[in-house]
């Protein structure tokens, strides 16, 4: 994690399934008048289909390529028209080192939104459109290979409380400019 401070154009939180990446993303960029960037809503539109029909229907890795692909599409988007942007990510999509070289080359921001596994057992439990959500060995396998990416964020933020204290959090980071905590 680093501790310099510079304004960016692109911010997108990531962290596991449950962390709360989508609501806080609006929250913040509604509070900061930028441009909201739902990644897997961005996934489902292109395909014309939910994310676990394309699991279903396509696998993965087919996910996976259109993720990249809107994930471009959206860095590419903040570039052309220097609207500043929050992208919610999907909780696999750093996990692709392809993706997150493309965020590097962006110069994008990334916040973690850090959230213990049993908080995040706990909100997902009644949650059953998730692809990778099985059951509670294969939920905390999967919390346990994706925390070493997630480490590599710039910048941490515990997402355990409601989502507005969260913003309040991502906002103290000093990242955005003329704004304040």
């Amino acid at each position: 994690m680093t501790n310099e401070i510079r304004p960016r154009k692109l911010v997108c939180l990531t962290g596991f399934m449950g962390s709360g990446k989508s609501t806080t993303a609006r929250i913040l960029a509604s509070q900061l008048g930028w441009l909201n960037t739902d990644l897997d809503k961005r996934i489902a539109e292109a395909a014309q289909m939910t994310i676990p029909e394309i699991f279903a229907r396509m696998g993965e890795a087919e996910f996976r390529r259109i993720e990249h692909e809107q994930l471009a599409r959206a860095a590419a988007e903040t570039a052309a028209t220097q609207k500043p942007r929050i992208v919610s990510l999907g909780g696999g999509t750093i996990m692709q080192p392809q993706n997150l070289a493309l965020l590097r080359e962006a110069g994008a921001v990334l916040i973690w939104l850090h959230c213990p596994v049993e908080e995040l057992l706990h909100r997902c439990a009644h949650i059953t459109d998730r692809p990778l959500f099985r059951d509670e060995a294969s939920f905390r396998r999967l919390y346990e290979e994706r925390l070493p990416t997630y480490e590599l964020s710039d910048y941490c933020v515990d997402s355990r409380s409601e989502p507005s204290r969260v913003v309040e959090q991502i906002v103290a980071l000093g990242i955005f400019p003329g704004v304040t905590a």
